[in-house]
């Protein structure tokens, strides 16, 4: 969506959006009171009493946006905007008090006031009198940033922090270290930024064979005295910065500029491609150990943090299994194979704690990603709970402190919405704003124990595909401020539409302030249920702000004259739903959905073999529901087998005649998702006996062949056979050209189609 056409749809949701007894605020104050009047601050001073340094610099700034006079005084005076010192506000807490003539604002220390600052900054500038008790969920509300697949420079990390102190975040996660580039100066090893910051390319979009040819990285990585004034910075808006230093895998970058500290010696160069290097440090070297000292007594110097994050993650244990000197090590630690865990595994984490003793020597604590549980970890480490949930549940169990960023919900180098050829391009996946919005840190499988053992959330975002300050911003925004509400917003005080009715206002900032941000939360949100009593498709529509939603049902874009959604559609027949918003005439980039009824819709089926699919029933019900799939294999109408035949019987009930079958199927090979490679129809009358009647085989797609939606079919004489079997078989494993040979290939199919 361009953005002229975006600030006409913004301006037009602002106006509509604003009332009395209300405020657009994210995240949302956790206690408020409303009362009558206004506060109008357009001629306001404002006042600091007894605040430190760092708050006043806060105020100090924020009487500046306000463009008015800003004083430091010893009593409080009975006008103006008045900032306090408070000892009886707790920790990050503030409390805000509204009249006709003045604000005053309490707090007891920075984040307190940083966080008034933000709340009174997006209610400006005509203030409705209230009373504010607002304080944070959760301890930890973090936001990740990986450069070392992409660099951005001083200047976008400080706005980075700015975007983050705006939604009331409080720890920011640097990864500055992994197989494509160092970022973090080293001055006992320069070779780390002189040789491991460069690669010598980068692979083209999924496709890890091939090779841009454009050096990357030069001078690309953060002196000493950068990380210092970024980490000062960060201070100033009460935002910790957490450091990783990803190990012992994820090291290619340093292993190219330190070749002896891998077990082959080398050459090693900077990876090129993106996914994971079985080429990691060799643990059996005590040199390796003393490397790693090196690097982090440096590295705790320049982050007063309580934590460092050390990885832990994607770690290859290949080259130990090969290694003698890795083996003699094994041997010398008595590690062994316990039946759940290999000795080498044991061995990963015998260098998780050794790097975890040291740190605390440096009085810090350490965070490992999920992987550091598949072994025998400290209790002190605190996990980060990547893939999926599970990990933190298992980890809060264990009595480990967690901070859950599941990649369903927090990984946002994924798409945000599924016409993704009009989308910059992602990793994949699928997390719209509403999904991240849902989350609920803490999983009903945990008891009260494992809650308390939940710090906090955090989203990531991966920089593979994000090149450009622009796109990683688009990335960001909005969804930071659905995450934001997660983060700081008890759970009764979260509500969906008063939090899309906040968003025109918000975006209205993020424009004023000149941040990218993703338009979609002001088009058209469709929820597709198939409802088997009339066999049809119910549709839901919503709009943001109650705005008017046009739809057309023959694939045409909505116009000025489209037909007006008043209510759920009810959708028999094949056809094509577009759906836009109405601003002000002005149309919204529209939704699209395309439904096939056939004549298997809504028809009892079994499967031989049940869906592995996360995101669909196991039952494979999307298969016969007439709604078809999006561009994203990660969504509910996909089914999905590994290594397996789809087989489904499908009880026609001898109704009607059929003469073809036609199985729709997404390709998306990077992800290891490949075409049938053959389709078999069989029919009987008793469901015992079938007898087959037709068969097409295909040839795996090649490496160069387009990704997408496509089908096959095979057509047959007309019958009308009650039980029809259809049987598309998934390739066994991923072909020999591909960077996973060897793995279970995947088979995706959204609709079984007969006619």
């Amino acid at each position: 969506m361009s953005r002229p056409l975006l600030l006409i749809l913004v301006s037009c949701f602002l106006i509509t959006s604003c009332g009395h007894n209300s405020i657009s605020v994210v995240p949302y104050p956790n206690e408020v009171t409303f009362e009558r009047g206004y506060f109008d601050s357009s001629s306001s001073s404002v006042y600091a009493v007894g605040l430190d340094s760092l708050s006043v610099i806060n105020v100090k700034e924020f009487a500046q946006m306000l463009k008015t006079e800003f004083h430091e005084v010893g009593t409080v005076p009975g006008h103006g905007i008045a900032f306090i010192y408070s000892e009886d506000v707790d920790d990050e807490a503030y409390h805000i008090d509204v009249r006709r003539k003045a604000i005053t604002v309490k707090a007891s220390g920075l984040r307190g006031f940083v966080y008034a600052v933000q709340t009174l900054r997006q209610m400006m500038p005509k203030v409705p009198c209230c009373h504010i008790k607002d304080a944070p969920r959760f301890a930890y509300r973090g936001l990740h940033l990986d450069e070392a697949r992409h660099f951005f420079g001083k200047e976008q990390v400080k706005r980075y922090l700015d975007i983050m102190a705006y939604h009331k975040l409080n720890t920011f996660h640097w990864h500055l270290t992994d197989d494509q580039g160092w970022r973090i100066e080293i001055r006992k090893y320069p070779q780390l930024t002189a040789v491991g910051s460069r690669r010598d390319g980068t692979c083209i979009k999924r496709n890890v064979k091939t090779n841009d040819g454009i050096p990357y990285g030069e001078g690309m990585w953060y002196s000493q005295e950068d990380i210092r004034e970024i980490v000062q910075y960060a201070a100033r808006k009460g935002i910790d910065v957490i450091p990783e230093i990803d190990l012992p895998g994820h090291m290619l970058a340093a292993l190219a500029a330190y070749p002896h500290l891998g077990c082959s010696g080398g050459p090693y160069k900077v990876w090129h491609r993106w996914g994971v290097s079985k080429d990691v440090l060799c643990v059996g070297k005590e040199e390796t150990y003393r490397f790693l000292e090196d690097v982090l007594s440096e590295v705790c110097e320049l982050f007063p943090a309580e934590y460092i994050h050390i990885g832990g993650d994607e770690c290859p244990k290949d080259s130990w299994a090969e290694c003698p000197v890795c083996q003699a090590k094994i041997r010398s630690l008595g590690l062994k194979d316990d039946g759940e865990h290999s000795a080498e595994h044991h061995l990963q984490s015998h260098v998780m704690n050794r790097v975890e003793e040291y740190l605390a020597t440096k009085g810090k604590s350490v965070i490992g990603w999920d992987e550091i549980l598949e072994g025998s970890p400290s209790k002190s480490a605190a996990v980060m709970s990547w893939r999926g949930e599970e990990g933190g549940i298992k980890a809060a169990g264990l009595g480990h402190d967690v901070i859950m960023t599941p990649n369903t919900y927090c990984y946002w180098d994924y798409y945000q919405a599924t016409d993704v050829e009009n989308e910059p391009f992602a990793i994949g996946g699928y997390i719209p704003v509403s999904l991240v919005y849902s989350y609920e840190p803490y999983s009903e499988k945990m008891d009260e124990e494992a809650r308390d053992r939940i710090l906090g959330v955090q989203a990531n975002i991966w920089t593979e595909f994000i090149k450009t300050p622009d796109h990683l911003e688009y990335m960001l925004l909005p969804r930071l401020a659905a995450l934001s509400e997660v983060q700081w917003c008890r759970p009764e005080n979260k509500d969906w539409d008063r939090f899309l009715n906040s968003m025109g206002h918000i975006c209205a900032e993020y424009q004023n302030m000149g941040y990218n941000y993703a338009g979609h939360i002001f088009g058209v949100m469709g929820e597709f249920e198939y409802d088997p009593e009339n066999i049809c498709a119910t549709v839901v529509l919503k709009s943001q702000g109650n705005a008017t939603v046009r739809y057309t049902l023959d694939g045409t874009d909505p116009g000025p004259d489209s037909p007006v959604y008043k209510e759920p559609l009810k959708i028999s027949s094949t056809c094509t739903l577009k759906a836009s918003s109405q601003r002000d005439g002005v149309m919204s980039r529209p939704l699209v959905q395309s439904f096939c009824f056939h004549k298997a819709v809504g028809r009892e089926l079994t499967l031989t073999y049940g869906s592995e699919s996360k995101f669909s029933p196991s039952s494979g019900l999307a298969l016969l529901d007439g709604i078809r799939g999006p561009a994203i294999h990660k969504s509910r109408e996909w089914c999905c087998w590994k290594a397996k035949p789809m087989e489904v019987v499908i009880d026609m009930m001898g109704a009607e005649p059929y003469s073809q079958v036609e199985v729709g199927y997404i390709s998306n090979k990077p992800s290891q998702i490949f075409n049938p490679v053959s389709l078999e129809i069989s029919v009987s009358d008793d469901a015992l006996d079938f007898t087959r009647i037709a068969q097409e085989n295909y040839p795996a797609e090649g490496e160069f062949e387009p990704d997408g939606l496509k089908s096959v079919s095979v057509s047959f004489p007309l019958t009308s056979a009650r039980y029809l079997k259809v049987k598309a078989d998934c390739l066994p494993q991923v072909p020999q050209w591909h960077h996973y040979f060897g793995r279970k290939a995947s088979l995706y199919i959204d609709e079984v189609i007969v006619n």
